[in-house]
């Protein structure tokens, strides 16, 4: 995350900073109703007051650096129309959970985010998937066929161990082999977009085999398509299926 936050840059700080100032003003208001509000709700509070503006300053500064929190909070769309596109990613997210016991699943705005360890996925030094992972695979991907107004990213990544050009290589190969997965499952081609990035986006300290081990993973981000934004919107939505 410090990686991510030293590309935003200062001015944006100060931006992020005031339009978080003016988010909490608004949470503040409703204090007195915060324990009876469940997570979307709350996001709806924040949608409502800075945080779209927030979303739109991080969504724009992540989406040129292609990460996959980017990708989530580029399709944020806040307010209402957004809080109805959280009530349906809570219960994705929750099939998610169930089908992919290995996998770190989280609510991130409007939208999920999934970390695999590359361990899980992959032997060292490989990009064929594991005959236990595709089974989980299997699932993420009837979950997704399930609910097809969403985008798919996928994004590989490496620790600082080997060659630059070594390390980019396999992850591009390894997220396009959970993409490839995926798409045999029934999932459209049209949906899903893959990319590696090698050793350039650790969230741990690459000196330590912990941190390295972190480091290898494969991260997927699930977020609504330009159609969902528009149903939401439009209060066309239906958030109970």
């Amino acid at each position: 995350m410090k990686v991510q936050l030293k590309s935003v840059g200062t001015r944006t700080l100060a931006i992020l900073l005031a339009a978080s100032l003016l988010s909490a003003g608004t949470i503040t208001s409703c204090k007195s109703q915060k324990n009876n509000m469940n997570k979307t709700q709350k996001g709806a509070a924040v949608g409502a007051g800075g945080g779209a503006l927030v979303g739109g300053i991080i969504g724009k500064k992540y989406a040129k650096g292609n990460t996959v929190l980017g990708a989530i909070i580029g399709a944020t769309v806040g307010g209402a129309a957004g809080a109805v596109i959280g009530r349906k990613m809570d219960k994705q997210a929750e099939e998610m959970k169930r089908s992919m016991p290995n996998a770190q699943v989280e609510r991130v705005g409007e939208g999920i985010k999934i970390t695999f360890g590359s361990d899980i996925l992959f032997d060292v030094n490989s990009y064929t998937l594991k005959p236990e992972t595709k089974r989980q695979l299997t699932e993420f991907a009837q979950t997704l066929n399930k609910y097809e107004d969403t985008d798919i990213r996928i994004e590989g990544h490496a620790d600082a161990t080997g060659s630059d050009d070594l390390n980019l290589k396999l992850s591009r190969q390894r997220a396009d082999a959970v993409g490839s997965y995926l798409e045999s499952q029934g999932v459209k081609t049209s949906r899903v977009d893959e990319i590696g990035y090698g050793e350039a986006q650790p969230i741990a300290d690459n000196s330590t085999e912990a941190g390295r081990r972190k480091n290898r993973r494969v991260d997927i981000a699930v977020s609504a398509n330009k159609q969902m934004q528009r149903d939401a919107k439009d209060g066309k939505l239906d958030s109970t299926n």
